[in-house]
């Protein structure tokens, strides 16, 4: 809508798919969760209360207006690296499921699909079904900073997830690259730290400086009128190290008697 309110671009016909009930389903697939691309953010929020980073994401996009509207497939679609939900799909390592009426359904992982600023790997006959992903023991969060407190696009953004079962930290950063990026330096230096067999306790300050340097590292922003480079790495730093103090409290809490 942004791309004709602004001339870029005119499309000769618009369909609406919102109504499409094979795209609104939220079901549950052995040990995944399977998210249809029709599901709004207002429904994420109501219905999906257990996964804290998606809820916190749906709640900071646009309006109540847009989040009854708006939906992860159209974050996916779009595939902006400001898109709010796509670093929480980056760090659940979700797959986005596509379909062809005369090919069928496919799945292609996230790094697959999100191919570029705003491009994607979905062919012209494709429709965008679902995404999905393997649900993870452990706390995380979604925080992003903006020029504003609300109905902001994001200067940069963080999803930080624990995965308890694999013993992995796993970290994704959003608005600060051409796509959605994650920080494997940084996840494997946390990931050792961590002492998954007792309380987490809480990061010295050295490895916490650590980790949310290689987060930053991590990043490839660009200066534009949000935000230098400079300030998008120092951000992502920040919000890195609040993130992973956040999860290991977090999980403490959920420990203590």
């Amino acid at each position: 809508m942004l791309a004709m309110t602004f001339a870029r671009s005119r499309p000769p016909s618009i369909m609406a798919v919102s109504r499409l009930e094979e795209l609104q389903e939220v079901r549950q697939d052995g040990d995944r969760i399977v998210l249809g691309a029709g599901v709004t953010y207002a429904r994420i929020i109501r219905e999906l209360p257990s996964f804290t980073p998606l809820v916190q994401a749906s709640r900071t996009v646009g309006s109540p207006q847009i989040r009854n509207r708006g939906t992860v497939g159209g974050n996916l679609g779009t595939a902006s690296p400001a898109g709010d939900a796509l670093p929480v799909l980056a760090a659940y390592d979700a797959d986005v499921l596509v379909a062809s009426a005369e090919r069928g359904e496919r799945a292609l992982a996230w790094r697959e699909f999100l191919t570029g600023p705003k491009s994607t790997a979905l062919e012209p006959d494709e429709l965008i079904v679902a995404t999905r992903w393997r649900v993870t023991r452990g706390p995380g969060s979604f925080s992003k900073i903006g020029t504003r407190n609300a109905m902001v696009i994001a200067v940069a953004s963080v999803c930080l997830v624990l995965d308890e079962a694999s013993r992995t930290v796993r970290v994704a950063l959003g608005s600060v690259g051409p796509t959605i990026l994650r920080a494997d330096d940084a996840e494997r230096f946390a990931s050792a730290l961590v002492p998954w067999d007792g309380p987490l306790g809480v990061m010295d300050v050295e490895s916490s400086e650590r980790f949310g340097a290689l987060v930053a590292e991590a990043a490839a922003p660009i200066d534009d009128v949000r935000g230098t480079a400079a300030y998008r790495r120092h951000a992502c730093s920040v919000l890195a190290r609040r993130s992973l103090s956040w999860a290991l409290s977090d999980r403490n809490g959920r420990a203590s008697p």
